[in-house]
């Protein structure tokens, strides 16, 4: 999720898409809680770690 996100912002910010951008953004700092949260040892998604 952190991948795909930083390549919606690398292609938003190319093009001048501010969409890909933001959906960029949101993604990025989703993927980000994630791996903290399964790094800290918390159950994300009913699994234990997020990988």
């Amino acid at each position: 999720m952190i991948v795909l996100g930083v390549i919606l912002l690398i292609i938003g910010f190319l093009t001048g898409i501010s969409i890909l951008w933001t959906i960029g953004i949101i993604l990025l700092v989703i993927g980000a809680i994630l791996w903290v949260l399964g790094a800290a040892g918390h159950a994300v998604g009913g699994r234990r770690h997020y990988w």
